[in-house]
């Protein structure tokens, strides 16, 4: 599992979606890619954003929730939690080999 966050945490633009979304959870694609234009100048499709969503979402760093034909998107720090856990608590159960 922290090989799909490294993965998913390696690439810039997916980093920017994860600090759009934590700076305001639910928002939908369509708000992403506004967000991205505006405040980094990323003009992205939303074909692209939707697969850099589709990429955090398998690593377990966005949740979904549908709403009628809406999909919005929510930051989820628990793969990034479980990380510094293991590394800068080393005394806790879940860090033994």
């Amino acid at each position: 599992m922290a090989d799909d966050v490294f993965k998913a945490l390696a690439d810039p633009t997916r980093r920017r979606i994860l600090d759009e979304l934590c700076e305001r959870d639910e928002q939908s694609l369509f708000e992403l890619c506004a967000r991205l234009l505006s405040k980094h100048g990323l003009g992205l499709s939303r074909q692209a954003v939707s697969q850099h969503l589709a990429v955090l979402e398998s690593a377990g760093l966005v949740r979904t929730r549908r709403e009628g034909r809406y999909k919005f998107h929510d930051l989820n720090t628990e793969p990034l939690e479980r990380i510094v856990t293991r590394w800068l608590r080393p005394d806790t159960p879940e860090s033994t080999p």
